[in-house]
């Protein structure tokens, strides 16, 4: 049998590693690959024989919003370590319609069930908590490139992965990778790497290599081998956590070298108390790491309360661009009382948190109040397109889970993507994440008015029970009430279809009211965008000489929206507004891109003219 290992880019751009083992673990073929064709070009010699290949991509995904299953059960365990997984769900453009590793696995003749037995198999895996079963890491190796990372630290950090797959030479279960030429070559390719671009190509390879031995350790050792999830729901295989294994302390930072985040759910809090050995006890006479942290905080919080609304600004900017319809965005620092309850926080007479400075992730909090459930959703793939989100927590599908009603908020950490962190402007939020909240309004005035009665401490111990029925009735109320509002939109939009532009008053501006339900009908699958973006929208159709409906139907007559979204490559549901956007940036171009009232977003837009020119 051979054993394949597929580092599968999540975008058709960038390239994937693919690395090929035989029945005896020495390392066979190592490549790098930049289309399926050539993937399957490359495992042609492999397309008959018995085969286990272990791909890094998601192969099921039916959920529409959040975390599949099985990525919440890995990361309850790994995330401590920053192993945790990002989360895939259909509401992502690469997950839609089939994902691509199960594209791939197809055309490979590959059973994907992890519990087959078939001579052809294929099963998902994961890197990152590989690494850190197989070589008992208290934390990830940081070879992966995100902001703030050096090419020193980057490469030592690679270098300490390649000494490690090397040496599972001498494993129970062997690898031998360094007698193949290609692998040689890798690593002589890394110890010497001056650019970034260099690492990412051998960093794809490298992972393919331990994809491939994951394959291998899973076939030898099922005992030791865990599966998240299942083939219903999507699945993880990994080498299994060992038993007493515990998270590495987080090396210090310095105002001078504030880096990033790690990878994945990085920053999050750990998943249960610390294990005995990771607690921070002080002895009489020493510090205390609590104090000290709150003292340290306390010192920070100015820097926190400007990255807040630094934060404030760019989402509400990011929303503006999208047109998505939102009712407010607004931001908290956490204050040092706040901060100092969270950090003494125990269980089992054990710290929480070990490193409260960098664990407590919610410093900055942002929170962006929409109408309907589906703004809500609309909000969030948004986020995770222009930013990194580092978890996402939809606790109304939790609560709906259990079968209860009750709170209902989408909870997402982010980190500035690389695009953001190169921006001077926002040089002051690299490496600090922000909490993001997303709520409908119905969703908010419950979770406020909660918040508000349960911690006064009014309510009488015997009144406890009929209050919890009467929230949870509550919520049920409203939760049908977001419903039925979403309902009236949909029967909005349905009536507004095939609407034709009629004669104006003699107003020379379109009126917001009536663009909305032009827009509406233009666009019947765009989301409502805020009621000022139809009025400022409205402004620039008069600076084009555009002052009814009528003429607005004749420009818009030979735009191909179908083409444009095409070329956009939208990973996220763009408001009618924007839509609107991008058709009048297709049909006058350089014109558009220079009205007074696109000054402010003039670099913006030219980026976008390129996309649709092609």
């Amino acid at each position: 049998m051979h054993y394949v290992g597929i580092d599968l880019a999540w975008g058709e751009v960038r390239p994937s590693g693919v690395a090929v083992l035989d029945d005896d673990g020495r390392l066979v073929h190592l490549s790098a690959q930049d289309t399926d064709e050539a993937i399957l070009a490359v495992l042609a010699p492999y397309r008959e024989s018995p085969v286990l290949v272990a791909i890094d991509a998601p192969l099921v995904v039916v959920n529409a919003i959040g975390n599949r299953p099985c990525e919440a059960a890995l990361n309850r365990d790994f995330a401590r370590f920053d192993a945790g997984a990002h989360p895939a769900n259909t509401g992502k453009r690469e997950f839609a319609g089939t994902p691509r590793g199960a594209r791939l696995a197809k055309a490979l003749r590959l059973d994907i069930n992890p519990a087959s037995r078939r001579p052809r198999r294929g099963i998902e895996v994961y890197p990152h908590p590989a690494t850190v079963a197989l070589f008992r890491l208290g934390r990830t190796l940081k070879y992966k490139q995100k902001p703030g990372r050096t090419v020193p630290e980057l490469r030592a950090a690679l270098l300490e992965l390649i000494g490690h797959v090397e040496g599972l030479a001498g494993a129970e279960t062997p690898m031998v990778v360094s007698g193949h030429e290609e692998w040689r070559r890798l690593a002589t390719g890394v110890r010497e790497a001056t650019r970034k671009s260099e690492l990412r190509r051998a960093e794809d390879q490298v992972d393919a290599v331990v994809c491939a031995y994951v394959a291998r350790f899973a076939e030898a050792h099922p005992e030791r081998t865990t599966t998240y999830g299942d083939l219903t729901t999507g699945y993880i295989v990994t080498p299994t956590l060992p038993e007493g294994l515990v998270p590495a302390p987080r090396a210090p930072r310095t105002p001078d070298a504030a880096g990033p985040p790690d990878d994945a759910t990085s920053g999050a809090a750990p998943a249960g108390p610390a294990a005995p050995d990771a607690r921070v006890k002080a002895e009489p006479g020493a510090a205390d790491p609590v104090r000290e942290a709150v003292q340290a905080y306390a010192a920070e919080r100015p820097a926190v309360e400007r990255a807040t609304g630094r934060y404030v600004e760019l989402i509400t900017s990011l929303l503006d661009e999208a047109g998505i319809n939102y009712l407010t965005v607004t931001g908290r620092a956490k204050s040092v009382e706040s901060f100092a309850a969270k950090a003494a926080r125990t269980a089992d007479g054990r710290p929480v948190y070990t490193d409260p400075l960098h664990q407590i992730t919610d410093q900055v909090g942002v929170r962006v109040i929409a109408y309907l459930v589906s703004d809500v959703a609309a909000v969030v793939d948004l986020l995770a397109d222009q930013l990194t989100v580092l978890v996402d927590r939809d606790m109304g599908l939790k609560t709906a889970q259990e079968g209860r009603f009750g709170y209902s908020s989408r909870h997402v950490l982010v980190e500035l993507d690389e695009t953001h962190a190169r921006e001077p402007r926002l040089a002051d939020l690299v490496g600090r994440p922000a909490s993001v909240q997303v709520r409908t309004v119905l969703q908010h005035a419950w979770a406020e008015f909660e918040h508000d009665i349960r911690y006064k401490g009014t309510v009488p111990e015997e009144y406890a029970p009929d209050l919890d029925r009467r929230f949870t009735l509550a919520a049920g109320l409203l939760d049908l009430a977001d419903r039925e509002f979403s309902a009236i939109r949909d029967r909005l939009q349905e009536s507004m279809t095939g609407h034709e532009p009629g004669a104006d008053a003699a107003d020379p501006r379109v009126s917001a009211q009536d663009l909305a339900a032009f827009l509406a009908g233009r666009f019947p699958g765009a989301g409502w965008s805020r009621t000022d973006h139809y009025a400022w929208v409205s402004g620039l159709l008069l600076e084009l000489g555009v002052a009814s409906l009528q003429e607005l139907g004749e420009v818009l007559a030979g735009v191909d929206s179908e083409a444009i979204s095409e070329k956009m490559g939208y990973r996220y549901p763009p408001g009618a507004v924007r839509r609107l956007d991008d058709a009048l940036l297709e049909v006058f171009g350089d014109r558009y891109v220079t009205l007074h009232g696109n000054a402010r977003r003039a670099e913006a837009l030219r980026a976008r003219l390129e996309k649709l020119r092609g």
